[in-house]
């Protein structure tokens, strides 16, 4: 017993010591496996600099991409293994002061793309603006100039400023990585005109921009923000940001093409980037102040979400009627011929359309209801079986007429004293629940109107069965989501348009044609009977033959004042008798398949409006079916 004493303390030790090592050795390795995965965790953005008192336009200008991405890279190489903390928003004065970096060519954007990429994933939106070389005379029609600087600026306020003209006429390739950012459909692209920018991109180098908002929409539909001198982008940043924009016509006409841009023009292209991704943060509530954001930033769906029913959609406003702009700037004229050629979107004064409702631009300046649509008043059968919802004016009447009577003030409930004609197959009935009297796609309680999803012009031709008493398709939007999905409809209209030969346009200028031989017999004899003997005779007597003609008159026969006043008084307007209204011709091809086609097009609208809109605030069983 004296020998095993020693022995198994020495086995007890040397088992104990290799399994310590074997635990050290797996801590070991795990740590250092889980080291790379750390490191791709994207480092804290650094907070913008702030811009200098005096620095010379070659120091601005010459920013190389080359030395902002070894600076990313540094900063990864000597990333500690922690976890980076919340991304701090930078506050309008910090996004502002960071330099723009000038893009010339594929090889300086690719040096610039890791950290513009690595921007995005924290926040998916860049600020959008363009450039292009505006001639201060008079324009020539039809010579219109191409894009000449893309800008876009980051959550960060990093700034590319991307000049176009060496990709012009093929003479450089575009960076794939450009193209792919500027249409990827999860990355917003903000800014007052984005979507005409974008409409010009494309006609001048078939670059498609897609997932476009324009901040005038945003901050219509944002109440809490105070627009006191209009839409542009210089009347925002003022209003909702303090900030001055130098929009003198000198810069705005300035040579953007030019060898070396100057300081002020480089100054002035990226605060048209940078105030825009600055409103946007703005507006989103998505401010310094308001603390750290999460450390991934906001995704694509979050931002998104925010801007339900605004994405890709034109902005349509007009001008209430006063012509007068500030420091220079044009609004646009919808008669008169502008005298400089077309500035950007993003210079144009547009009025804010809540002032003055003389003239109603489309969205903003739609009569909201003065009362809620839903009463939330409930008919009940004799025996008490819930039947639908009405309006109050439709309860009382029951009650007026004495075939009701009052069951309850609260909620307001009427039992009918005769059997309906109908009842509702279950209570689990879209017209048995309450509805809010709030927009459908972002809940706003108030200046909302009845959206017919739907469209008359198709449910007019409906069979009476499909459209009595049914307000399924009637649904709560706020003016400016009224508007949008206006925008999004008339796509699904044209698209109906081509696949059933339904052209849309004027119903009276299709439905009427003009005659044009009998308006020119009415022109002749009116000219007849107004300058008389004062024309040449030779004119004279072709006038006489041309009315004769018609009249079925002998060219012997003189023509009496009698028939001049009826030559006069011809009407030039014929019926078309091949008319047939677009909705109307929609309709009939649907109905060939009986009421399951015309539902098969009321599910169409409906799928349409729940695609187009993403609505959040839907009432409870409605449904596209």
């Amino acid at each position: 017993m004296s020998h095993r004493g020693p022995l198994t303390a020495v086995i007890t030790t040397v088992l104990g010591a290799t399994l310590g090592g074997l635990l050290v050795w797996r801590v070991y390795r795990t740590r250092r496996k889980r080291l790379p995965s750390i490191q791709k965790v994207a480092d804290p953005v650094e907070a913008p600099h702030p811009v200098e008192k005096e620095f010379t336009a070659a120091e601005y200008q010459y920013i190389q991409p080359q030395n902002l991405v070894e600076k990313e890279f540094k900063a990864v190489e000597c990333q500690t293994a922690q976890l980076p903390p919340p991304v701090q928003i930078p506050s309008s004065e910090q996004l502002l002061g960071v330099k723009p970096v000038m893009v010339s060519s594929e090889e300086e954007w690719q040096q610039l793309w890791p950290l513009m990429q690595k921007e995005l994933s924290v926040f998916p939106v860049l600020g959008l603006d363009c450039e292009w070389v505006k001639t201060k005379g008079v324009s020539v029609k039809g010579q219109v100039s191409a894009v000449s600087l893309l800008q876009m600026a980051s959550y960060s306020g990093l700034c590319v400023l991307v000049r176009l003209l060496p990709f012009r006429s093929g003479q450089q390739a575009f960076p794939l990585s450009l193209i792919e950012v500027l249409r990827d459909p999860h990355v917003l692209k903000v800014g007052v005109g984005c979507y005409e920018d974008g409409k010009r991109l494309t006609r001048d180098y078939g670059l498609s921009l897609t997932c476009t908002v324009d901040l005038r929409y945003l901050a219509l539909r944002q109440r809490q923000a105070t627009v006191n001198n209009g839409l542009s982008l210089k009347s925002l940043a003022a209003d909702l940001l303090n900030v001055s924009l130098d929009k003198s016509l000198e810069l705005r006409c300035s040579d953007w093409e030019a060898d070396q841009l100057t300081l002020e023009q480089m100054t002035y292209a990226a605060r048209d980037a940078q105030v825009s991704i600055a409103l946007f943060l703005h507006l989103l509530g998505l401010r310094s102040d308001a603390g750290p954001a999460s450390s991934s930033g906001s995704s694509y769906s979050e931002l998104a979400a925010r801007c339900q029913g605004l994405v890709d959609v034109p902005f349509r406003g007009r001008g209430d009627g006063d012509d007068r702009a500030a420091d220079g700037e044009r609004r646009r004229r919808t008669r008169k011929p502008p005298t400089y050629e077309s500035p950007e979107s993003g210079d144009q004064q547009v009025p804010d359309p809540r002032k003055n409702n003389k003239r109603k631009p489309l969205g903003v300046g739609y009569s909201a209801r003065k009362s809620p649509l839903y009463d939330n008043c409930f008919l009940h059968a004799p025996d008490g079986q819930p039947l639908c919802t009405c309006d109050k004016k439709k309860a009382k009447w029951y009650l007026d007429k004495g075939i009701g009577v009052l069951q309850s003030e609260e909620p307001f409930v009427v039992r009918l004293l005769f059997e309906p004609s109908g009842r509702p197959d279950s209570q689990q009935d879209y017209y048995l629940t309450a509805k809010e009297n709030l927009c459908v796609v972002c809940g706003k309680a108030d200046s909302y109107i009845r959206k017919n999803i739907v469209p008359h012009e198709y449910r007019r031709h409906f069979p009476t069965e499909m459209k009595d008493h049914n307000s399924h398709d009637i649904l709560l939007l706020c003016t400016s989501c009224h508007a949008a999905s206006n925008v999004h409809d008339s796509f699904l209209k044209q698209q109906l348009a081509e696949e059933f030969a339904a052209p849309q346009g004027c119903e009276e200028g299709v439905r009427l044609l003009e005659d044009s031989d009998r308006r020119r017999v009415r022109s002749a004899a009116r000219a007849l009977l107004t300058a008389g003997d004062g024309l040449p005779e030779q004119r004279r007597e072709e006038l006489q033959v041309l009315i004769k003609s018609f009249l079925n008159m002998n060219e012997r026969q003189e023509l009496t004042d009698e028939a001049l006043q009826q030559a006069a008084g011809l009407e030039t307007r014929i019926f078309n008798e091949a008319y047939v209204p677009h909705g109307l011709k929609v309709v009939r091809a649907h109905a060939e398949q009986g009421l399951l086609g015309l539902m098969d097009l009321e599910r169409r609208w409906r799928q349409h409006f729940l695609t187009a809109m993403h609505p959040r605030h839907l009432p409870p069983l409605w449904s596209v079916d």
